[in-house]
């Protein structure tokens, strides 16, 4: 039996932010009053929110191939990401693991191998702060991305599966100029002629067989699913026929407002938030959320991105309160994720807890706490 308290705190819950206390038995939410209190941690007025729920980040994978050319020890890699992943107030995250093969990575089998692996070893041997799960990002056109799909898709801790498709023209990259700019920094102007001719007939190839069994595999095997970059109607319409529950990075309004109106939860960058547009010139997710079109955060390849951007949001949308917010980064991935008993701060829940002190403006993390037990 375990049990730790808080006193003096502004508690963020799912609708509204109180200044009380709360109390933690064997990892679970046991007690929660507003009010004074004499009993357990000083808070001092800081808040204390949900532990973030990380949907989609391509930081694991960063750590793991710092440089071009240059792949990391894996646990070594892991374990970097973990840090950071913890010390952003991030208690879930699912590592998004990208598999299928391409002319940059031509052997990324073995890389999800030695990924997979080392989060395997990590939970087993039980150094990880962050409670972690895998994101299989499933490059469609790629021409071995099923043979890594069936080697990993019943991986215990696979629980999302996204279809990619990054070919130039389309979705991410409607316009082939910011493609040229996104991909031609090492090429010269004849081999990156070569490399888009080659991504346009490997996505006539592969693209929509692969789409096809994968969708039909992760309804067998229980794992949700997500589309990706999707721009137009008939991309949301193939994502609903499909059974997709989340539509990650639409690019248009047009396309969000489909996903909306076809009930998937949709998925936008935290980095957008922060830096006020999107990277590759595509809608921007504040504005999302002025429409009321955006459900879920994530902070794809900055994890701290996350915090900062639950917290910026209501100082740039009117009327929207800091438990609305910070609802993208807890609640709402975690019930997409099918994941009921964290993301929110009510009784019988996880305790998995972030105390922030906001200092000039921004959230400082000060504690983290996962089921109750301080993990940074």
């Amino acid at each position: 039996m375990s049990s730790i308290a808080f006193r003096n705190g502004r508690i963020v819950l799912g609708n509204e932010v109180i200044e009380g206390s709360l109390a933690v038995e064997d990892g679970l939410i046991a007690g929660l009053a507003a009010g004074p209190s004499q009993v357990g941690e000083d808070l001092d007025g800081d808040y204390l929110i949900p532990g973030l729920v990380e949907l989609h980040t391509d930081h694991l994978e960063n750590h793991y191939r710092p440089r071009p050319g240059v792949f990391w020890d894996a646990r070594a890699a892991l374990h970097a990401h973990d840090v950071q992943i913890a010390g952003s107030g991030i208690t879930t995250v699912f590592d998004a693991v990208r598999i299928g093969s391409d002319s940059d990575m031509p052997e990324m089998g073995k890389h999800v191998e030695a990924l997979t692996g080392a989060i395997a070893s990590g939970l087993g041997d039980g150094w990880l702060r962050a409670d972690h799960l895998i994101h299989l990002r499933c490059e469609l056109p790629s021409h071995d991305v099923i043979e890594q799909f069936e080697t990993h898709a019943t991986h215990p801790e696979v629980r999302l599966a996204s279809m990619m498709d990054h070919t130039p023209g389309q979705r991410q990259f409607r316009s082939l100029d910011d493609y040229k700019r996104f991909y031609g920094a090492r090429r010269s102007p004849e081999e990156l002629e070569r490399f888009i001719a080659d991504r346009l007939a490997d996505h006539a190839r592969y693209s929509e067989p692969h789409r096809t069994h994968i969708v039909r595999r992760a309804g067998k095997l229980g794992l949700s699913l997500a589309s990706h970059d999707d721009a137009t109607l008939a991309h949301i319409e193939e994502a609903a026929r499909d059974g997709v529950a989340i539509a990650e990075f639409p690019t248009t309004l047009e396309a969000a407002a489909a996903a909306h109106d076809a009930g998937l939860a949709i998925l936008m960058g935290a980095p957008n938030v922060v830096r006020g547009r999107s990277h590759s010139g595509n809608i921007s997710a504040t504005d999302l959320v002025r429409a009321g079109l955006l459900d879920i955060l994530s902070s794809d390849y900055v994890p701290f991105a996350l915090m900062q951007a639950a917290f910026i949001l209501p100082e740039r949308v009117e009327g929207l309160s800091l438990a609305a917010a910070l609802a993208t980064v807890t609640r709402n991935p975690a019930r997409a994720a099918g994941l009921d008993d964290r993301g929110e701060i009510a009784i019988g829940k996880r305790a998995d807890l972030v105390r922030v002190q906001v200092i000039g403006g921004m959230p400082v993390v000060r504690g983290v706490w996962r089921q109750g037990k301080r993990v940074s």
